[in-house]
């Protein structure tokens, strides 16, 4: 083949749809972790942005990696500084090794919590293996809509 077909990630959490380079932790904004996007003022409830594999659930809860059919690794981060909360904001709705469709609800956040415990809610998508996308801004991105292209 001489092109590659663009894939895309969808919009995890009905919000604001922005940028990793605005999210106030060094690590996303630099792409450290990888390209993505991220999603704040949300309502809590985190979506699968793609089909695939529920790889691992990090033990406070707070970090979801699914596998894609192809291959790809795609990180669902929620909040930030939130390690320390021992996974209290948390509730699961999948496990590992499980597999997901997309739009198919992972979890949903405390929100009162995270504010209480003054911790940012930001949800971040993140492809740990990638380099290049394109972010889709969107002041109102709804759980389904194309938020990234890789």
């Amino acid at each position: 083949m001489f092109f590659q077909r663009k894939r895309t990630l969808q919009t995890a959490v009905s919000g604001k749809v922005i940028p990793l380079s605005a999210v106030h932790d060094e690590v996303f904004a630099t792409n450290m972790m990888g390209v993505g996007y991220a999603v704040t003022h949300h309502d809590g409830l985190v979506y699968a942005p793609v089909a695939g594999v529920v790889a691992s659930i990090f033990p406070t809860k707070h970090a979801i990696t699914l596998e894609t059919a192809q291959g790809v690794a795609v990180l669902v981060h929620m909040g930030l500084d939130t390690v320390d909360l021992e996974g209290a904001p948390f509730d699961l709705k999948v496990t590992a090794g499980a597999t997901v469709k997309a739009g198919q609800l992972l979890a949903t956040m405390d929100l009162p919590m995270l504010a209480e415990q003054q911790r940012d809610s930001v949800v971040m998508v993140v492809l740990p293996e990638m380099t290049k996308g394109e972010v889709l801004p969107q002041e109102h991105g709804a759980v389904g809509e194309t938020a990234f292209k890789y």
